[in-house]
């Protein structure tokens, strides 16, 4: 959507793990994905705020690395707070143990986004 947050990762992936998983575990670990059960899971609907890889591409002439697209409802972050909507995207995710590397590589921010 227009409204969406887009963000270009590049992940290479553990052996083993297909891109198609690395990029849908990049989305939800930067969104709505968790490794524990918490007591806010039967409070919201997650379909409303979970990030989306929309894409996986192979980086050219690199193997095993792939240019993840994920998409990011306005709806998941603090209106206007770029802070609360890096921390979000990135602040998570690098450690994330189904991946070897991860790199944001873009990030665009639509105009609604204020």
């Amino acid at each position: 959507k227009d409204t969406d947050i887009l963000a270009a990762f590049r992940v290479t992936p553990q052996p083993g793990v297909p891109p198609e998983e690395a990029g849908a575990a990049v989305a939800a670990e930067s969104s709505t994905g968790t490794w524990t059960t918490v007591w806010t899971d039967g409070l919201t609907s997650l379909d409303r705020y979970k990030g989306r890889c929309y894409g996986i591409e192979p980086v050219p002439g690199e193997e095993n690395q792939y240019i993840a697209y994920v998409a990011y409802p306005l709806d998941l972050f603090e209106e206007g707070s770029v802070t609360n909507m890096f921390t979000s995207i990135v602040g998570n995710v690098f450690g994330f143990k189904a991946l070897r590397a991860l790199r944001l590589e873009d990030l665009r921010i639509p105009p609604a986004y204020t």
